[in-house]
């Protein structure tokens, strides 16, 4: 083998591995990651083909992330999930026994970290934004991520799971450290909602994505 071929051969190696290496660090396609794929407690982005819209939400049991992958998948958008820096465990959220989430939702200046370092919101006209009901509310890392972002100009729809009690005004009190935003009508879902629902909440929307 002559000097010249093997320098193309190792030239080449290295090209394909500085692709391979790139592409590591890009944002994927959402494919099927649930919140368990981030390992890392770092937040991603992680782009459908729409540009214009993004599902944002928080999910400790899953239920809300549920709902937050039909609007995914039925409207193609981005989506993001908010995670707590200091996640919470089976007895944060054990109602009514003086938990974290007891405390931090009767504390009017609870505003729980988020991980990960902040995301580039500017690409999205419409946010849906997700979150259970704890107590009534949304819970405080919702209030630390819209106070976190420029939302002015956003048209942000929010929708939340529980177990009984309705959005009420969890939403409106959201909305309050958004000013500039476009808040449209709430919806709240069951934990077990089927997504022909969701489709048609989507549809009543006529959002143009």
């Amino acid at each position: 083998m002559t000097d010249m071929l093997k320098r193309t051969i190792v030239a080449t190696l290295i090209f394909v591995l500085s692709v391979a290496f790139w592409g590591c660090g890009t944002a994927q396609n959402r494919g099927g990651r649930t919140g368990a794929d981030n390992t890392d407690g770092n937040n991603t982005i992680h782009s459908g083909d729409s540009r214009s819209s993004v599902v944002v939400y928080f999910s400790r049991t899953n239920n809300t992330e549920r709902i937050a992958d039909f609007i995914t998948e039925l409207t193609n958008s981005a989506v993001y999930e908010i995670l707590a820096k200091d996640p919470y465990t089976d007895e944060d959220i054990r109602y009514y026994t003086d938990c974290r989430a007891d405390r931090e939702q009767k504390d009017p200046t609870a505003r729980p970290e988020i991980a990960g370092e902040s995301v580039d919101l500017s690409p999205y006209d419409v946010i849906y934004l997700g979150y259970p009901i704890w107590h009534g509310q949304a819970p405080k890392i919702m209030y630390t991520f819209v106070e976190s972002y420029d939302l002015s100009g956003k048209t942000i729809i929010p929708f939340c799971t529980s177990a009984s009690s309705g959005i009420g005004n969890s939403a409106t009190n959201l909305s309050a450290s958004a000013t500039g935003a476009r808040w449209l009508t709430g919806k709240r879902f069951s934990a077990n909602a089927a997504k022909d629902e969701v489709s048609v909440w989507l549809s009543d929307l006529n959002i143009e994505q």
